[in-house]
């Protein structure tokens, strides 16, 4: 499965960056063939950055959260739009 991290080293890429320029950019690169396969799945639209072109093809973000982790983080959230030195008064 590719990860993140294989779509990140494509930061080489100058974005905006249409998917076939993505494509290209991981092929020479010598990306492996199921980031191929992700990349190539993508849709035909321009990509801003490289974690557009991650979420786009389901790559998880931020792989090293776990699903008990942001599932807690979901239920929690009241203070999400409080600042951290507000959040004991």
């Amino acid at each position: 499965m590719a990860s993140y991290a294989d779509v990140l080293h494509l930061s080489s890429l100058d974005y905006p960056a249409e998917k076939d320029d993505v494509v290209r950019q991981a092929e020479r690169e010598g990306a492996p063939p199921d980031v191929l396969r992700a990349l190539r799945a993508l849709p035909p639209v321009d990509y801003a950055n490289g974690n557009e072109v991650a979420r786009s093809a389901g790559i998880e973000a931020a792989p090293e959260v776990g699903a008990a982790q942001r599932a807690a983080q979901a239920r929690d959230k009241r203070h999400q739009r409080v600042s951290q030195h507000l959040r004991g008064i």
